[in-house]
């Protein structure tokens, strides 16, 4: 098992916008064949197999975006805090527990920007691809999407900020397919 994480720890490493793209692929469209799933009682598609090939693209498309989004953030919030604009515990210091306190500081920090500045646009744009890729034009539920950032993302975006590197955009991508099976259980 050990080589299977250093495994991945390296080829992520090495390859960050593609490992990106195909967690993404692979999970994002996993969270909706489950929600579709779990809402008709039986194995199912969201939608027809050739739009179901769409969205796997898109998710991954997606999970570059994501990628870029999370480096950005991270960057930004150490920016605000080497210019003091943060408070002090969102920096790690010294000593073991203000270095705990800090590192779940600075996930919170980044978790906070990340899903205030960056989610509802990524989400605009999630929806916007998921249109054309079905037809249609809606929006409807964008407002309950939006307040997943708040009660969903920013908690759980504070865990995956709390990991090392390699690990954060599995994580947030594995989270995607844990709010399908939240939402999916919730129409049910």
């Amino acid at each position: 098992m050990d080589a299977c994480i250093q495994a991945y720890i390296q080829w992520v490493s090495q390859n960050p916008i593609l490992s990106a793209f195909v967690q993404f692929a692979i999970l994002g469209p996993a969270g909706e064949i489950v929600a579709a799933s779990i809402i008709v009682r039986r194995p199912a598609l969201p939608c027809s197999s050739l739009q179901m090939l769409g969205k796997v693209f898109a998710w991954a498309i997606l999970g570059v975006v994501i990628k870029y989004g999370f480096v950005g953030m991270k960057g930004f919030v150490k920016a605000l805090l080497d210019n003091q604009m943060l408070p002090a515990w969102f920096s790690v210091a010294d000593t073991a527990s203000q270095a705990f306190l800090g590192r779940i500081g600075f996930a919170f920090a980044v978790s906070v920007f990340t899903n205030v500045l960056f989610g509802p646009q990524m989400m605009l744009f999630h929806r916007l691809e998921d249109n054309l890729i079905l037809g249609t034009k809606s929006y409807a539920g964008i407002e309950k999407a939006f307040r997943t950032l708040i009660w969903f993302w920013i908690p759980a975006h504070t865990v995956t900020f709390c990991l090392p590197a390699p690990f954060q955009i599995g994580l947030a991508a594995l989270w995607g397919l844990v709010l399908g099976v939240i939402l999916g259980l919730s129409k049910k």
